[in-house]
């Protein structure tokens, strides 16, 4: 699903609010968890009833070029994980 789906059916749920609305409240809540992850002591933004997402830090690695089979350094990066909460879980059928 993408953002414009999801901003139409979110708008369509709800006849008081235009999609614009909805959109600057998306855009609301997205910018509050980047937010969150990046400057909160322990860089988590918890979703009671859906889920975790976290801030995870990789090392830095060796790595090969499957192209090539050369051996390549990976730099150290930080990216997002996210773990399910069990009533999303249960909804999924998991």
């Amino acid at each position: 699903m993408t953002r414009a789906e999801l901003i139409d059916i979110v708008a369509e749920k709800n006849p008081g609010l235009t999609k614009a609305q909805v959109a600057e409240v998306y855009d609301a809540i997205f910018d509050t968890i980047t937010r969150a992850l990046k400057d909160d002591e322990k860089h988590r933004f918890l979703v009671n009833g859906f889920g975790t997402f976290e801030l995870k830090h990789r090392a830095a690695r060796k790595g090969i070029n499957p192209a090539t089979r050369e051996v390549i350094d990976i730099a150290a990066s930080t990216t997002v994980g996210f773990k399910p909460a069990p009533a999303l879980k249960d909804a999924l059928g998991k």
